[in-house]
């Protein structure tokens, strides 16, 4: 038996911030971690000493209290990058922004003409129309940027990514993640630059030796002040009695340790922490947990007898002809991150599900495939360049937002509200498609809870004030409280 404090499930972004907000409040915690590596899909992998990234993660917020945990945590450790990204589709490449002439040239006047046609139109009935709200993916954007664009620049890689028809992903998703842009501002900043959007921005902050490198500095930082981060240890059972958190056992190797706690931090998948807890909830919540799903994720690693093979950061591929969906050249991330500087490291990005097709072939298979599709896409010139690869997995990588998650998810969240000393956050334990400074600052508000605040953290990266502004004023008298 042990006992801390707080007690935290998950080593990602969320999870560690958590402990490390603590740590400076000089309160005790404990994170517990199952794999053997912290950060979760913020981490860095390494393969004979190539370092690669799981999907690429930008270093850039408008958090400002995030942003300067980044700095006081990675300090001189920092590099910028230059920002650059292309859409391949249809046998072409697309400055990603938009650049007025190289799209132009890319489909032509007449179908640029078609695509500014069909937005207006989109606009027009707009106008014409009451009480109407989008549903879904296709009517979202389609209502925002006409249906030409959609079809052309949305539909075939959103549905790559998820695997599901634009009309089953829920409107919500689109809302998160695309907020902000619109046909119109793309076409100023194709003609005369950006104007300081979020989505536009030159360049980003990125740690030398990949994102992983954050979260390890975390990691000894917490442990150096006495809060441990126990790796590889397995969450089997979440004791609950009435409405508070009792005690956590896991399972770390051959030894089982039951650990208690005054507060409880998880970040692991809400449904598996439900499926955990004893006694179970009820069963209509259970059967919510069901009804929520996930999207995985895999990547094949290719190392490359090439020293320059192109100057993006990473290639969304659009063409559903090709089965990889994006595809990250890690040394323009960070030098860093290959040992050999005549040798590159590509990431072939496959969006699947546990069980299909894909996600069931064989390693060398998935190498033969991303080989043959680099190839093909004509960013290697020659198979016999490819000297080796690696593929990693990552199970649960994106919550899907599909047409019964929010109803779903509400019947979880009023569930979960009800404890008093249990707090989910982070982008799986909220079953939301953050981003890391996002999952982040959920895990900074809720160390801000245990110290006496009140803060809702659902409404993260969904109320505006979230985004752009967080002021909140410390509770000394808590925090002394908590350290006793």
């Amino acid at each position: 038996m042990q006992k801390y404090p707080v007690v935290i499930i998950g080593a990602g972004p969320a999870g560690l911030t958590a402990a490390y907000q603590l740590m400076k409040e000089n309160i005790k915690s404990i994170v517990l971690e199952q794999s053997d590596k912290v950060g979760g899909i913020s981490r860095t992998e390494t393969y004979k000493g190539y370092r690669f990234d799981i999907g690429g993660h930008r270093f850039f917020t408008k958090v400002t209290e995030v942003e300067k945990l980044w700095y006081e945590v990675m300090g001189d450790e920092f590099i910028k990058v230059p920002r650059m990204s292309r859409i391949y589709y249809k046998g072409k490449f697309f400055n990603y922004p938009l650049t007025l002439f190289n799209t132009l040239q890319n489909i032509g006047i007449v179908n640029s003409a078609l695509i500014l046609l069909s937005y207006f139109k989109a606009k027009v009935q707009a106008r014409m129309r009451t009480n109407w709200e989008a549903e879904n993916f296709e009517e979202w954007v389609t209502d925002r940027f006409g249906s030409r664009l959609y079809e052309t620049f949305f539909k075939t890689y959103t549905e790559k990514v998820w695997g599901i028809p634009c009309t089953q992903i829920r409107a919500d998703w689109a809302a998160q993640r695309i907020q902000g842009m619109s046909l119109k501002r793309a076409v100023i900043n194709a003609l005369f630059g950006s104007q300081n959007a979020k989505s536009l921005i030159k360049e980003f902050d990125y740690p030398l030796l990949g994102p992983g490198m954050m979260w390890e500095r975390f990691q000894e930082k917490v442990e150096s002040q006495g809060s441990p981060v126990l790796m590889e240890t397995q969450v089997t059972r979440v004791e609950r009695e009435g409405n508070r958190i009792k005690s956590i056992t896991v399972l770390q190797a051959d030894k089982t340790i039951q650990i208690t706690g005054a507060n409880f931090i998880s970040t692991m998948p809400v449904t598996a922490l439900l499926h955990r807890m004893d006694p179970q909830p009820p069963e209509h919540v259970l059967e919510a947990a069901r009804g929520l799903k996930y999207r995985d994720f895999l990547i094949v690693s290719l190392i490359i007898d090439e020293k320059d093979l192109f100057p993006d950061n990473w290639i969304y591929i659009h063409s559903p002809e090709f089965k990889v969906g994006r595809i990250q050249n890690f040394k323009n991330w960070s030098p860093a991150m290959v040992p050999d500087a005549s040798y590159t490291c590509l990431g072939m990005e496959y969006f699947c599900s546990q069980g299909d097709e894909l996600w069931e072939m064989s390693d060398s298979k998935l190498i033969e495939l991303a080989s043959r599709e680099v190839v093909n896409l004509g960013l290697v010139s020659n198979i016999n360049k490819i000297e080796d690869g690696t593929v990693i997995r990552q199970y649960k990588a994106y919550p899907v937002y599909d047409g019964e998650y929010q109803k779903h998810l509400k019947v979880i969240q009023t569930y979960l509200e009800g404890f008093e000393n249990l707090q989910t956050v982070g982008r799986n334990g909220m079953h939301r498609y953050n981003n890391q400074d996002h999952s982040m600052l959920t895990g900074m508000l809720a160390v801000k809870n245990i110290l006496g605040e009140n803060h809702d953290l659902w409404n993260v990266n969904t109320e505006r004030s979230y985004h752009e502004e967080f002021t909140v004023e410390e509770s000394k008298q808590k925090v002394q409280a908590l350290a006793k």
